[in-house]
């Protein structure tokens, strides 16, 4: 039965129009997500819904007596609220005893126990937790929420998960977390180029059904335009309609004429040509951090190799933020150095969407990216930063619009681009994923994966951790942070039953920071059985069976360009284009000698364990 139709609405956003006539219903247990690109109108869509803003045309046909609990994306305080007092505004005054005891336990599986702390000074991500759990606590049978497992550690998006898969009502959702919409979801809804397609699956299902629906699309437009090439010869050899049968033949002609070419998807396409990376790049050297007695980071040592894909992960408030900004040196340690290579070139993307964009918001966006540069290299060659934004789906007339007048993922979109138009060799990722959709994290998971330099991310999205990291830094006790080979899926694997215990043993966290000590014997066992785990990933397998070649084919090369060299000796010209390209070459073998030693030294503590 539907608790809610939405019937031929029209929304129309300046010269652009967002949806029209778009219709469907709502189910009173259906679990519904969103998906369409950045700027789409999914967060419109369910202001819409939530009662919170008009449509130009069509209505929302709600049951009668309908209570419908919303979350926005950027949900609003008022000032000198307190947390408990947030959640139980405007709440039936019968049920406030029963609602104040469920917020409460919420609240501390979400990590708040003072709960009248003043909500003018939470940051963004706590503001949102409590909007979550003013949310949930609500008597409702309709859950619209906006990016829900936004700033939620994995330990909250599996309960967030849980909690929504039982719920007795209907959730409808905009999330860029693709395991997340795979486990809540029955019924996925997409925006495309103002039309809404429906979709009676979760998001996996939503991937093979859309492939299925762009392949018939194609082969439609392929059979028009065969077709109409046939008609449009019958018309040009002189054809003459002198009967009902070829006045019936040329009117389908002109109808086949006037149908429009069905619109593909546009992507983002992100390329550039990092910066030259010396030997030296980033060093840790037993830096520590705490704040108000508190122990962030303890003791931490990391060398960066020119390869390294790092996933920082742990729970809100450990200090992932904290090492990023260390490491890009916005912050200072407490004690310890960090030794930043002459070549290095260091890309910050944060995660306050404010602090990115600065006072930027009132430039248009040309300017914004033009601030940064106006050419920027790439393997296809330099790019104005015109067509770099035509790239990143911002175009022509667009391209002068104000920053301020975009949407949340937009702006994360257009300040993703300035970090890329700096070229750097390191990059510097504070849940790159949040507000993004899911088309633009696909392709950012591409270029990150060819990207010549280091990426260091924290992300609390596991699908993108699998797909980027290769290496898991993880926050664990009193600041001490563990590492672990492998994606975000090998670490659960090889950590399965022991995140977040709290007697994790003192030799176990001594020796993943290199300074083992034998005085726990029970401890010892604890960290051989979960070494017995450890493994290649199937990229590094792959790569450790063809690495010796490849070494042997640089040296090779490198061997034929001296041989080049010593015959072009009178010729300078020649003589530096050899001279650069064996310059690169033997860069390129230094890498490769450095990803072997790595692996090698990975294959023989695997073999140890057999």
């Amino acid at each position: 039965m539907n608790i809610l139709t939405v019937q031929q609405i029209t929304k129309i956003f300046g010269e652009k129009g967002l949806f029209k006539d778009a219709s469907f219903g709502i189910g009173d247990t259906e679990k519904i997500g969103i998906i369409g690109v950045n700027g789409a109108g999914k967060s419109t869509l369910l202001r819409i819904i939530a009662g919170e803003e008009e449509t130009d045309s069509g209505e929302v046909i709600k049951m009668n007596n309908l209570k419908i609990a919303y979350l926005p994306q950027n949900p609003e305080f008022s000032s000198g609220e307190s947390i408990i007092d947030y959640i139980l505004r405007g709440k039936n005054t019968t049920s406030k005893w029963d609602l104040d005891a469920e917020a409460k336990s919420m609240l501390n599986r979400l990590g708040f126990t003072d709960y009248d702390r003043c909500c003018d000074n939470l940051s963004g991500g706590e503001k949102k937790k409590i909007a979550l759990t003013e949310c949930l606590v609500s008597d409702s049978d309709l859950l619209i929420l906006d990016e829900p497992t936004n700033h939620l550690d994995k330990e909250m998006v599996e309960w967030l998960e849980k909690y929504l898969r039982g719920y007795k009502g209907a959730v409808i959702l905009v999330s860029h977390d693709r395991y997340f919409l795979d486990i809540v979801t029955d019924k996925m809804i997409e925006i495309d180029d103002s039309t809404f397609y429906t979709y009676e699956s979760n998001y996996s299902g939503f991937l093979q059904l859309k492939n299925k629906r762009i392949e018939e699309m194609i082969l439609r437009e392929q059979k028009r335009q065969n077709t109409l090439r046939i008609e449009t010869a019958w018309v040009r050899r002189g054809a003459r309609a002198r009967s009902t049968k070829q006045k019936a033949r040329l009117k389908r002609y002109e109808e086949l004429k006037s149908i429009e070419a069905p619109k593909l998807e546009s992507e983002v396409t992100m390329e550039s040509v990092a910066s030259r990376m010396g030997k030296k790049t980033i060093i840790l050297d037993h830096i520590s951090k705490g704040y108000d007695g508190r122990n962030l980071i303890k003791d931490f040592t990391y060398s960066a190799l020119r390869t390294d894909r790092l996933g920082i992960v742990g729970h809100n408030g450990c200090g992932k933020s904290t090492l990023l900004r260390i490491i890009a040196g916005l912050e200072k340690a407490d004690s310890g150095t960090v030794e930043i290579g002459d070549t290095i070139k260091i890309g910050y993307f944060a995660q306050d969407t404010a602090e990115l964009l600065g006072a930027s918001s009132n430039e248009r966006i040309i300017d914004y990216i033009r601030d940064t540069a106006e050419f920027i290299n790439t393997p296809s060659g330099k790019i104005s930063a015109a067509v770099m934004l035509e790239r990143f789906l911002f175009e022509g007339p667009q391209q002068y619009t104000l920053v301020s007048k975009l949407s949340g993922g937009e702006k994360r979109r257009i300040a993703l681009l300035k970090v890329i138009m700096e070229a750097p060799n390191v990059l510097i990722l504070d849940e790159p994923t949040n507000d993004l959709d899911i088309a633009t994290l696909t392709v950012l998971e591409d270029f990150l994966s060819s990207f010549a330099g280091i990426v260091i991310t924290v992300s609390h999205d596991r699908y993108f951790l699998d797909n980027v990291v290769d290496r898991i830094m993880a926050f664990e006790d009193d600041g001490v942070i563990s590492q672990y080979d492998g994606n975000y899926s090998d670490y659960i694997e090889k950590t399965k039953g022991n995140i977040g215990k709290a007697d994790k043993s003192q030799d176990d966290r001594k020796k993943q920071s290199g300074q083992a000590q034998n005085d726990a014997g029970g401890a010892k066992k604890s960290y051989q059985e979960r070494e017995k785990k450890l493994k290649f990933t199937y990229k590094e397998a792959k790569e450790f069976e063809t690495i010796e070649d490849d070494i042997a084919k640089l040296e090779e090369d490198i061997d034929n360009l001296d041989k080049r060299m010593a015959e072009c000796a009178r010729d300078f010209v020649k003589l530096g284009e050899l001279s650069k390209e064996k310059e690169e070459k033997e860069e390129e073998l230094l890498l490769k000698m450095e990803r072997w030693e790595y692996l090698t030294d990975l294959n023989e503590r695997i073999e140890a364990q057999k």
